[in-house]
């Protein structure tokens, strides 16, 4: 049989194999546009597979099928999937990313409009790179404009594709204005370089598609079937691709689920999957409600808190594994009471299952600290989904090396580290000059800092500088009679470390400060048992090395709730369910902010199969002082009938 030619019926009821009545349908849907709302595990994948193997099974080519996932992973799953179904007849499929596609059409497309097409693609250290030439020609300072957050305003403006005159139109403030021209002059120079950002890749494509009838109508002839993963994840510009792209054949599928909408932040338009059937008036609607990968208590708990929300479609998950245990909601008097809860429960329930079967999910990744801590006390294997371990983060090794440098006067390594951090116009020549002197001198890093007066081929502002810093870090020398932490905030706060990540403004900026908390309060307790500034250091060296171990073994995964989406796990420990965590404090008062959150939370809660526990500490520390906490008021969502409740004092919390 050729590649078009029409499969046997067998061939389709292979396809169809073990499918529900609502995922059948889905599959076999042939002409016109199609909403699959598809819950949290009810097979959207199996689905989206078996709907492009059933396609090509019922005669369509597969060069002329679209299938547009949001990861490289999932693309790469769909093709092998649609592969062991259908073997080399599945070769030709665009089972690809939004920007691999864009990618692809543009470097076939551009010659023929004049444009080279072998452009650059500038990663996010390029674009920085970029950003601050833009605003050291711009005259303008980084401590008040800086460059991630510049170039976070330039990226929401092309995902709504907006020019910089757009932009500039749009701004309603001086800041704004300035970001405008920023974005003007930042083009400018990605074409001196010939370069795009991610974003240039499919604002620069579906530009080519407006003005280009030709480019268009090619790829409106060549899509005779666009299939959409996660559309309640796309941005306007990704809106606007596929309504392009589909605007011939109108064959436009889309998969996804507005209860887990989740990446507004990332410029995702929930409005998109929500007016999907206004858009498309003959679209038909499957919705996808069986679920196979919780128990009931788990979907009855989750539905009762997304539900809630005003803007969503009605749905309600079901599943054949009837009952299950209740959902578990455990009060712990502090935060590190709460981390060996979650500690000893995993070691506990370890006997019995494998530990990469629970994950501890947490709404900032500030959070993780005291788990990190707890686990290792405990000796349980654990990873990091979604980003760094919290003591391999950026502001985290800044601050240590800090410390270190203190604790080790002669430890230039340090200072390499945080000579510039922030910046104090010290480069890697000023700080060479600095050790050499110490050096030659028979001095400490911290005395050559000290007498920078003295160093040869410095300039008076950087002598300034480096006297500085110097005199901050002598203050603080004494560690036998200082507490680490004491001395960790003073460094950070006359350093300016601090106030440079608060004049950032950015929510990367924001994160990074509350891991510097955390990592005050990791140093408290440290100090109340009596630890040196050497003792910790050394704790930190020796808890690395204890942390190494084969990425195969089996180990309790730790993530964020944004980096648990798409994921299950046999157990799912919630943590810290309180108002100004989840929901986090930045969403008080914005009732969209707050569904989000409440979306967030119904993503987190689907993530577990048959063992749900949600905990928090009814006092938790900040700033060196314990403060009482209000329970997350999605807790109070969920029907009694439904928790088990570990906790003193429940009924006042309720």
């Amino acid at each position: 049989m050729t590649k078009s030619q029409p499969a046997t019926y067998s061939d389709a009821d292979e396809i169809l194999k073990g499918l529900n009545q609502p995922q059948r349908q889905a599959v076999t849907h042939m002409d016109g546009p199609l909403l699959i709302l598809a819950g949290a595990g009810s097979g959207k994948t199996t689905v989206l597979t078996r709907r492009v193997a059933y396609l090509i099974s019922r005669g369509v080519e597969p060069w002329s099928i679209l299938a547009i996932t949001f990861t490289n992973k999932a693309a790469n799953e769909l093709k092998s999937r649609i592969r062991a179904l259908l073997g080399n007849k599945a070769e030709g499929v665009w089972a690809m990313t939004f920007h691999a596609a864009c990618l692809r059409i543009l470097r076939t497309e551009y010659p023929a409009i004049g444009k080279d097409a072998r452009f650059a693609i500038m990663d996010t250290h390029d674009q920085l790179r970029i950003m601050r030439q833009v605003l050291k020609e711009m005259n303008l300072s980084e401590r008040q404009y800086s460059p991630s957050g510049m170039l976070r305003i330039i990226s929401g403006a092309k995902d709504k594709l907006w020019d910089p005159d757009t932009l500039a139109k749009q701004a309603v403030s001086f800041y704004e204005t300035k970001a405008a021209q920023a974005y003007a002059l930042y083009q400018k120079k990605l074409a001196e370089l010939n370069g795009m950002d991610f974003d240039d890749l499919i604002m620069q494509t579906v530009l080519l598609l407006r003005e280009h009838k030709h480019i268009r109508e090619k790829y409106q002839a060549k899509f005779k079937y666009i299939l959409v993963d996660e559309y309640q994840d796309t941005n306007r510009a990704q809106y606007e691709l596929t309504k392009i792209l589909a605007a011939a054949h109108k064959n436009l599928t889309v998969v996804g689920d507005d209860d887990q909408s989740i990446y507004n932040f990332r410029g995702a338009d929930l409005r998109n999957i929500l007016d999907f059937e206004k858009d498309y008036p003959s679209c038909k609607v499957i919705k996808l409600e069986q679920n196979y990968r919780s128990t009931q208590v788990i979907l009855d708990g989750a539905y009762h808190v997304v539900s809630n929300n005003f803007f969503r479609k009605d749905k309600r998950l079901w599943t054949s594994k009837k009952g299950g245990a209740p959902i578990y909601m455990v009060i712990t008097p502090n935060q590190n009471e709460e981390a060996r809860f979650v500690a000893e429960e995993v070691l506990r329930l370890s006997a019995t299952r494998p530990l990469g079967s629970m994950a501890v999910l947490y709404r900032t990744h500030a959070q993780s600290r005291n788990f990190e801590d707890a686990f290792m006390r405990a000796g349980i294997p654990y990873s990091i989904v979604g980003g760094l371990r919290f003591y391999e983060r950026k502001e985290i090794k800044d601050a240590i090396a800090y410390l270190r440098l203190i604790a080790y006067p002669n430890d230039y390594i340090s200072l390499e580290r945080i000579i510039n951090e922030p910046p104090r116009g010290l480069g890697p020549a000023s700080v060479r000059r600095i050790i050499e002197h110490a050096r030659q001198n028979g001095l400490s890093i911290i005395d050559a800092l000290c007498n920078a007066s003295e160093i040869p081929r410095l300039t008076r502002p950087q002598k300034a500088a480096s006297q500085e810093l110097g005199t901050v870090l002598k203050a603080v020398s004494d560690v036998e009679n200082i507490s680490t932490h004491e001395i960790m905030a003073y460094v950070l706060e006359h350093t300016g470390y601090k106030s440079h990540l608060a004049n950032m403004d950015t929510r990367e900026s924001e994160a990074r400060l509350e891991n510097l908390e955390e990592l005050l309060v990791s140093m408290r307790l440290s100090a109340s048992k009596g630890e040196t500034l050497y003792d910790y250091l050394e704790n930190q060296v020796l808890a690395s090395d204890q942390d190494m171990y084969d990425e195969d073994k089996d180990a309790c995964v730790m993530m964020s709730l944004h980096a648990a989406k798409g994921l299950e796990f046999d157990v799912v420990f919630m943590v810290g369910m309180e108002e100004g965590l989840l929901p986090h404090a930045r969403s008080v008062g914005d009732e969209h902010q707050i569904e989000e959150e409440r979306r967030l939370c119904y993503v987190g809660m689907t993530r577990a199969r048959e063992l749900l526990y949600f905990t928090m500490a009814a006092f938790r520390e900040a700033y060196n002082e314990p403060y009482p906490t209000v329970i997350s008021r999605f807790i109070k969502e969920i029907p009694q009938h439904l928790l088990e409740v570990r906790a003193f004092d429940w009924d006042d919390l309720i």
